[in-house]
């Protein structure tokens, strides 16, 4: 095989979910977008719908129509996008729930597909998508006599525990939400991790479920290994690589793994990065080019017929900091070209 294996483990992915749905007493959905996180959507929703999910969360109404397809009518689907001009029939026909965001957004909805379900999203301090106070203020007698199944904002700073963003959003949001009937919804993996207080009535964990930071107790999810397409001896003085930035100290023998930026092995990652070779650590030996690394397996023994990107030596987040990046970046750049594996 002449293409990366990625090992997507969803029985820890469901793990996750059950970890986070623990930690609050509100309902716990599953934010599936940018196919599901690079994980595969259809395979990530069913495993967890099986695991308890019912509310599932996607950017675009095209990613909930993935998700009717894979998991029938029941769930509820969210569009954090709400609804964009072109989406009506989609939304109409498949029961998607856009979270509309806008007045623009709210017309659009109740002319278009009047009496049929929608979310709100409002903006906390963000300044991302949401209807401000003031808007919210001036639709809102209109909007709640319509039964919305959902009002929701986002946190800016959930990542950072001590951050005054954190309760400057969630004194906003209680402001413009107290006494409304409809369900509400402030955390997402961030700030479940930050207490009851954020939690509400629905909380919507996303990189959390794929075993990345800010949820530091997560099960990994993502393995990856690169096969050795070939290996040669390397003489003391000579270049490896583009642009020569590798200069050989020793004699060394260097292995070309199939694998390189077009499958989502960022470049910036090249220099603070190793692989594995039975567990021994073996480091890139210059650029990362777009379909090929090569790697200094010298001090290796024993060598396998592939090396061990992301696994357990080796976490998402790891990779992340070494391309001054993060964990999300890292997962959904993963490319279409790699053989996947799933387990559990």
């Amino acid at each position: 095989m002449s293409t990366g294996t990625l090992t997507i483990d969803l029985a820890a992915m469901a793990a996750n979910w059950r970890a986070l749905d623990a930690m609050s007493a509100a309902e716990t959905g599953a934010v599936v977008k940018a196919d599901a996180y690079g994980t595969g959507i259809g395979r990530a929703a069913r495993r967890l719908a099986q695991s308890g999910a019912r509310k599932f969360f996607v950017a675009a109404a095209e990613e909930g129509a993935d998700i009717r397809q894979a998991l029938g009518p029941e769930p509820e689907i969210y569009v954090l996008s709400g609804h964009m001009s072109g989406d009506t029939d989609m939304i109409g026909d498949l029961g998607l729930i856009p979270l509309l965001s806008s007045i623009d957004q709210m017309l659009r909805h109740f002319e278009a597909l009047p009496a049929t379900p929608f979310g709100i999203q409002l903006d906390t301090g963000m300044n991302r998508l949401g209807m401000e106070a003031g808007e919210w203020e001036a639709v809102r007698s209109l909007v709640l006599p319509q039964n919305p199944q959902l009002v929701m904002s986002h946190l800016a700073c959930a990542d950072e525990p001590d951050h005054p963003m954190n309760a400057q959003q969630l004194a906003a949001f209680t402001d413009m939400t107290d006494g409304i009937d409809a369900p509400r919804s402030l955390a997402a993996t961030g700030g479940i991790l930050l207490g009851e207080d954020y939690h509400f009535d629905v909380t919507r964990p996303g990189i959390g479920l794929y075993g990345a930071l800010p949820f530091e107790h997560a099960a990994p999810v993502v393995a990856i290994d690169l096969p050795i397409i070939q290996i040669r001896d390397v003489l003391t003085g000579e270049s490896v690589g583009y642009g020569n930035t590798w200069i050989a100290k020793r004699d060394s023998r260097i292995a070309t793994v199939a694998s390189g930026y077009a499958d989502g092995i960022l470049r910036a990652m090249g220099p603070n990065t190793q692989l594995f070779a039975n567990g021994v650590r073996v480091p890139i030996a210059g650029r990362i080019s777009m379909d090929s690394i090569c790697v200094d397996i010298t001090d290796a023994k024993d060598i396998p017929s592939a090396l061990e990107l992301l696994g357990p030596n080796q976490t998402v987040d790891t990779l992340a900091e070494n391309a001054g990046s993060i964990g999300y970046e890292i997962l959904t750049s993963l490319g279409a070209r790699y053989s996947r594996r799933y387990v559990g």
